[in-house]
């Protein structure tokens, strides 16, 4: 099988867990990004602090460390993994409206990191929406992608 062929099916056309047993441990790391599009009015209220659920970008932060740790139970061809790092930035740009998420994730094993990063990135601003949809039904979650990653065979990789 070649690298660009899909993986995760075996001879049969089954959907199977790729076996990783034979592939080098190597520091693995990817790093995804996306945005969610908000009213004005919404944004500063993230930005004041003064939400009445609380602080949104801090709860958001926390909820993308757990859903990384948690890819596993949610994408079901998904490795578990032991993660070593996972960082969530979150940057707002108020002249755009936008919160801006940038997910790092790292480990040392056989099996890269990129469904982590991803999924780190959705669910973060998945909870910023859902703590602001009383507000505003109208946000989207715009750009989601991996910017890059590095490790194991592949190597580098980015966008």
């Amino acid at each position: 099988m070649t690298d660009d062929q899909l993986n995760h099916f075996n001879k049969r056309g089954e959907a199977h867990m790729v076996d990783v047993g034979e592939k080098s441990i190597t520091q693995r790391c990817a790093v995804a990004e996306g945005f969610i599009h908000m009213q004005e009015e919404t944004l500063q209220r993230i930005i004041a602090g003064d939400h009445k659920k609380g602080d949104v970008l801090s709860v958001a932060r926390i909820a993308g460390i757990m859903a990384a740790k948690k890819t596993p139970d949610l994408v079901p061809l998904c490795h578990p993994l032991q993660l070593t790092h996972v960082d969530i930035k979150l940057t707002v740009n108020e002249k755009e409206q936008y919160v801006h998420c940038i997910a790092e994730v790292r480990t040392s094993g056989q099996t890269g990191v990129e469904m982590e990063a991803l999924t780190a990135v959705q669910i973060t601003l998945l909870t910023i929406y859902d703590m602001c949809k009383a507000m505003d039904r109208g946000m989207s979650m715009t750009d989601i992608g991996l910017l890059k990653k590095s490790g194991g065979k592949s190597g580098e990789w980015s966008k």
